[in-house]
């Protein structure tokens, strides 16, 4: 029988159902995924990937992004629309 040690870690629920269901989608459970990472770790002798500080990108919202949503969240400069019709009639679509 295989000896097995118990890791323990504290993380956002949010994060560790989002990382779950990609586990899942690649068939692997939580457990499976954190000795996947761990013999990456012993083989590499160190982390499995680069770390860095991700530049800005479509999943990040620019300045002037930002100023709009901080302006919406005030209540400022937003449209209201009766419908649907009369939301894309706005647009011009």
């Amino acid at each position: 029988m295989v000896k097995t040690e118990t890791v323990r870690a504290r993380v956002a629920p949010e994060l560790k159902e989002r990382a779950e269901e990609i586990f899942d989608t690649l068939g692997l459970n939580a457990s499976q995924a954190i000795t996947l990472f761990y013999r990456q770790v012993d083989l590499h002798h160190g982390l499995p990937f680069q770390i860095t500080i991700p530049m800005p990108d479509s999943h990040s919202p620019n300045a002037s992004t930002r100023a709009a949503i901080a302006e919406a969240e005030r209540g400022e400069g937003l449209t209201e629309c009766k419908d649907a019709d009369d939301f894309f009639q706005r647009l011009g679509i």
